[in-house]
């Protein structure tokens, strides 16, 4: 299995990884077949997400996209996280194969469970 050099260098060096302790928002997602499970953390100011970070137990993809996904909506408001795609996530990362494409969706469903838990809990 070819991984691209952009995903080695997340997997082995992650970004935004941990835990917020006084977080916003917490989303979780899990896929019961290979086993991973994505926790994303959401610290949110004026509506635009100001701190991200995750906890991933998974494969190198996974983690990989857990990071990506950090990088890309750290700064951006919440409707523009919500906007954020799979395929997006898979081109930043320059590509995934095809048995691993499910890590991405992982991702998104983690972040869109915490902008859902934070706009309950916030009324927005």
């Amino acid at each position: 299995m070819q991984y691209t050099q952009k995903v080695i260098d997340h997997f082995k060096n992650p970004h935004n990884q941990g835990e917020i302790k006084d977080a916003d928002a917490i989303g979780q997602a899990g896929n019961p077949v290979c086993g991973d499970v994505m926790k994303i953390y959401l610290k949110v100011e004026n509506n635009k997400i100001a701190d991200v970070k995750f906890e991933t137990l998974g494969c190198a993809a996974a983690i990989a996209v857990s990071s990506s996904l950090t990088d890309l909506v750290k700064g951006k408001s919440l409707d523009e996280a919500l906007a954020v795609t799979k395929d997006q996530i898979v081109n930043y990362l320059g590509g995934l194969p095809p048995v691993k494409i499910h890590c991405s969706m992982l991702g998104v469903e983690a972040l869109h469970e915490a902008i859902k838990e934070y706009k309950t809990k916030s009324n927005k």
